[in-house]
């Protein structure tokens, strides 16, 4: 089973930090299978960069993201996506 968890990166004070598909009996900043996006909340306006297609493509097949990760594709607007196409089928 893979979760979608946010990695940190960034130098003290100055947090970033990654949207990352990985195993879930790995570490957060263990060997990742693949990077989504980005997610920085130092700006006034936290700037969100994610790789939509990808995020619903893992969604898809069953990735269960973090509620942090939640919490940020429902304010990128990715989520309501994904439950949209998820109660079409």
């Amino acid at each position: 089973m893979v979760n979608i968890k946010l990695a940190r990166t960034g130098t003290k004070h100055e947090p970033s930090y990654r949207f990352v598909v990985l195993d879930r009996r790995k570490p957060t900043n263990g060997a990742v299978i693949e990077t989504l996006g980005y997610y920085d909340p130092k700006p006034k306006e936290p700037k969100i960069d994610v790789k939509e297609e990808r995020v619903l493509y893992w969604l898809g097949l069953g990735a269960q993201p973090t509620d942090s990760v939640r919490n940020l594709l429902k304010r990128h607007g990715t989520w309501q996506k994904y439950v949209a196409a998820r109660d079409a089928k």
